[in-house]
């Protein structure tokens, strides 16, 4: 069985453009790259810019190019530039100046801009993130300063660095003509932290282990409990009375039968099979939720045996491969049950199936990318990277769904329904109004948001504020509770429908599983205006841009996961009852 390092590897194998190696290790008085990454407004953690896009200088030493190793990395905006200061393994460095820059007009409105919005910058030495704030304000006088020393204290552990800490001193006054000279001092000192736990102090256990957090995993769990157990109760129940009415009603002569009182999902055997509306938007749905599905378990799983947080972009690189690994898992589902429901035009569905979540995806990022260009921000993804993901979609993804797709058409295409459909579809009769599809929808999701929207609460945060998200054992635990209470409730969804005689129950349980990311939205929007202090367009366009995106992506996970449930009870009542 692989490693998540081999993983990662070939990962980086597939992804990379030009990359450095790692070790990790280093002999005394060699050379520690300080590597300065980006700066942006400590409330708007996704816009950043580049770290020398304000009027900072470079240290004296010769420049170094980085390149980015992953395309994950390229995509987060990571903008690594050496920073000219010269620090070696165990040899301190007292205090030395390094560059020094003069205030004219412009670097000063630079800089009193950047205090003002607190901008704050990010490095890293090892792959190590450090983090300093660039200035402070003394609201009383107006006067803003700005911090012109670093000092850096690293710890090391035989021949490896384990732990490294910034202190920012000295400010001076920013004012029209200073001379501002920066200055830096390394410290080392020997250490027992082992290395591969140096980014424990990173984590924030009390935050993320907190009585709440534990309290809604328990909360849910016995939600789980309590439907599973209320919905296997009412549908036996209800069932069984229906199994004995129905098996009275084969005994009566048809005379009988026809003066009976007939109703209820028996009713609808003759359309209950009847292919959805759309069917091929609707099998490239299902197709694309399986493979989501997948993706996401795939990753949950590796996060929790890889520790994927220490290396940077690589939950984003490993995501995109595993993706493109998975196509055929698209193409077999979402091409079997298009033929199963009599489709034709396969080739296209097949395109649908393989491109729906990539387009959306892209789209998304594509358009937030040109607002990220217009403020010149990190984020702005390059030409080289799109025409990478394009290469991706067209020569990787593409091809194996295309594989799939025949498989699937092959192996499982062939309609097996336990009833006859009908010439003429059956007409759909009066019902009261909340047994009608727009209403059974949106209540279907409210459940299933319950039962995660404390663990969003976590997500949220780690995402958007200054949190490194490792539990990703809870993050398991709620998504499998997701899924079982997504299964629970478009089944009674359903049932409900059948037996007020309405037979359009694939895209109804679809759809009502899907709702549950309309109501993560709505979270969203509070969480956004309420729980964060973002400011600015292009922080905002991020926000609601990739929250849509999230958003539409559980749904199409949760909207997949209630028809398949569905799919199985309904075969299964259907098969067990003698229509005929």
């Amino acid at each position: 069985m692989l490693s998540w390092r081999t993983l990662f590897f070939i990962c980086n194998l597939l992804f990379v453009v030009v990359g450095d190696e790692h070790t990790h290790t280093y002999k005394d008085l060699e050379e520690v790259v300080l590597w300065m990454n980006t700066v942006g407004p400590y409330h708007n953690r996704q816009e950043t810019y580049s770290y020398f896009s304000l009027p900072f200088c470079v240290g004296p030493k010769e420049k170094i190019s980085h390149y980015h190793e992953t395309l994950g990395e390229a995509l987060q905006g990571v903008e690594l530039e050496f920073s000219g200061l010269d620090i070696d393994f165990k040899t301190d460095v007292s205090k030395t100046p390094y560059c020094e820059v003069e205030l004219n007009e412009v670097r000063l409105k630079t800089f009193v801009y950047a205090v003002k919005n607190h901008y704050w910058y990010q490095m890293y030495i090892d792959d190590l993130p450090i983090w300093g704030i660039v200035g402070e304000i003394d609201e009383a006088n107006d006067v803003y300063y700005i911090w012109t020393h670093k000092k850096f204290d690293l710890g090391y552990n035989g021949n490896q660095i384990v732990d490294v800490n910034l202190t920012s001193e000295a400010r001076q006054k920013l004012e029209l003509g200073a001379k501002i000279k920066f200055t830096y001092e390394a410290n080392w000192k020997k250490s027992s932290i082992k290395f591969e736990d140096r980014f424990d102090k990173y984590l924030d256990p009390n935050f993320f282990q907190h009585r709440i957090h534990w309290f809604s995993i328990f909360n849910s769990f016995m939600m789980v409990i309590f439907l599973v157990g209320l919905v296997s109760m009412i549908l036996m129940r209800t069932l069984r009375k229906d199994y004995a009415r129905y098996s009275k009603d084969e005994e009566m002569d048809d005379m009988e039968r026809d003066l009976g009182d007939e109703y209820g999902w028996k009713q609808v055997h003759g359309d209950v099979f009847r292919p959805p509306s759309q069917p091929m938007l609707f099998s490239a749905l299902v197709g694309s939720g399986y493979q989501m599905l997948t993706v996401t378990f795939l990753v949950i799983l590796l996060a929790i045996v890889g520790e994927l947080y220490t290396e940077r972009g690589s939950m984003v690189s490993i995501a995109i491969f595993i993706y493109a690994a998975t196509s055929p898992i698209n193409g077999y589902f979402g091409g079997s049950l298009y033929a199963r429901m009599g489709g034709k035009v396969w080739i296209r569905q097949m395109m649908l199936s393989a491109l729906l979540l990539p387009t959306l995806v892209c789209g998304t990022a594509f358009f937030i990318n040109f607002i990220a260009i217009y403020y010149h921000a990190s984020r702005a993804i390059a030409f080289t990277i799109m025409l990478a993901v394009i290469c991706i979609c067209t020569f990787v993804i593409l091809p194996l769904t295309l594989v799939g797709t025949v498989l699937g058409r092959n192996l499982a295409g062939q309609p097996n329904y336990p009833c006859r459909i009908n010439a003429v579809p059956r007409p759909i009769p009066e019902k009261k109004w909340f047994m009608e599809p727009l209403v059974i929808i949106p209540l279907g999701g409210i459940l299933p948001f319950g039962s995660i929207f404390i663990e969003m609460y976590f997500i949220f945060t780690s995402f958007w504020a200054y949190k490194i998200y490792y539990v990703y054992g809870f993050m398991l635990l709620v998504f499998v509770i997701l899924l079982v209470v997504v299964m629970c409730v478009t089944i009674v969804c359903a049932y409900f429908l059948l037996n007020a005689e309405d037979y359009r129950w694939q895209w109804t349980s679809f759809l009502a599983a899907a709702s549950t990311s309309g109501y993560v939205y709505v979270y969203a929007t509070y969480y956004f205006f309420f729980k964060t202090k973002m400011y600015g367009f292009f922080q905002t366009s991020f926000y609601f841009g990739y929250m849509a995106l999230f958003s539409a992506t559980l749904g199409i996970m949760c909207g997949t996961i209630g028809y398949v449930g569905t799919s199985k009870f309904v075969r299964k009542i259907y098969s067990t009852v003698k229509i005929d």
